[in-house]
């Protein structure tokens, strides 16, 4: 996809900045991206067409994707601020409570996201929040990985 196309969907990235960092890809998702896994498309479907973690329900409810990311051992934290020694990850919902994305923050503070089967980007966290991702509801981190 090109950068145009990016920014008509994402129109908070053409101030904010990002970069493409990979080409476009079916082989995996936001939520496979976040957890470091780029050889399977998560998803919590009734028919076990996606990846998800065993000892999470497979349901697309806001609890069911904490519990997927709790065994990675990820935790809820207050916010999205850089921590030495953490590596963090937020979630984001739509206006209709519904998780719509996930994005993982880099050393460098800023963040990384994969765009369905489109490109991995690194960008501000404020430059997805809009129309097509809603905002960052839950923040997470998890220890030991920087």
């Amino acid at each position: 996809m090109s950068k145009e196309v990016i920014e008509l969907l994402f129109p908070g990235l053409i101030d904010s900045g990002f970069s493409i960092m990979s080409p476009e890809t079916p082989e995996y998702n936001c939520l496979a991206w976040t957890a470091g896994d780029t050889e399977a498309w998560w998803e919590p479907d009734a028919f076990n067409l996606g990846y998800w973690p065993s000892n999470a329900p497979r349901e697309f409810s806001i609890d069911a994707y904490i519990k997927a990311y709790e065994t990675l051992g990820y935790t809820c934290c207050e916010n999205a601020e850089y921590e030495e020694g953490f590596e963090k990850i937020v979630l984001f919902v739509n206006s209709y409570g519904k998780l719509t994305h996930a994005a993982r923050q880099l050393n460098s503070g800023k963040w990384t996201s994969k765009l369905g089967q489109l490109e991995d980007i690194e960008h501000s966290l404020e430059g997805l929040v809009g129309s097509q991702y809603g905002s960052v509801s839950i923040y997470m981190k998890r220890a030991g990985f920087r």
